[in-house]
């Protein structure tokens, strides 16, 4: 059997003295007090911890959106550059097609604006209808007014450049004229 060591002098602690009975309350009332401010501290400390981690969490979880939000619109800049590009390649094509319908050059450039357009649509540009739709400023910038008998008021008459979408955020509305209705209203 192994002999425990005895507690040295010092480490012994002396039994607290009864001196009678107004000390006894008020040790109560001090070790009470103690332990109320005690408790007090750690439900704050509990409740800091808790509210910490929650941040954090919501922290991880803000950027694993952002890193999933940047991944998705990555190519934003490239595609917001290219499309002035293939807004003039389409103006070449048209005046091409004026010339001849059936020349190499039109048919060349047809099948390099379909490659284009098929690239862009794969990369998640789509582009955004106006002409015949009601007109929305979310959608679309007006940049005047006519009056029409064919198109009701509101709607877009005719688009003057295309508007894209890239994936579920606008990239560049639609520039439009809008109808104001009917000539000579009675």
């Amino acid at each position: 059997m192994k002999k425990t060591p005895e507690p040295r002098e010092e480490d012994k602690i002396p039994p607290p003295v009864a001196t009678g009975s107004e000390n006894n309350s008020a040790e109560t009332e001090t070790t009470d007090d103690l332990v109320a401010s005690l408790q007090s501290d750690l439900d704050r400390f509990r409740d800091l911890a808790l509210r910490t981690q929650a941040d954090f969490e919501n922290y991880k979880k803000r950027g694993a959106r952002e890193k999933d939000e940047a991944i998705k619109y990555a190519n934003r800049t490239l595609l917001e550059r290219l499309v002035p590009v293939v807004d003039n390649f389409e103006l070449g094509l048209s005046a091409a097609r004026d010339q001849s319908e059936h020349s190499p050059i039109y048919s060349g450039m047809s099948m390099i604006l379909k490659q284009l357009t098929d690239f862009l649509t794969e990369s998640g540009l789509e582009p955004v209808d106006a002409v015949g739709k009601q007109f929305d400023p979310n959608l679309h910038e007006a940049i005047g007014h006519e009056p029409s008998d064919k198109i009701p008021e509101g709607h877009v008459i005719r688009q003057t450049r295309r508007g894209y979408r890239l994936k579920d955020r606008l990239l560049r509305p639609a520039t439009v004229v809008v109808s104001s209705g009917r000539t000579g209203r009675k």
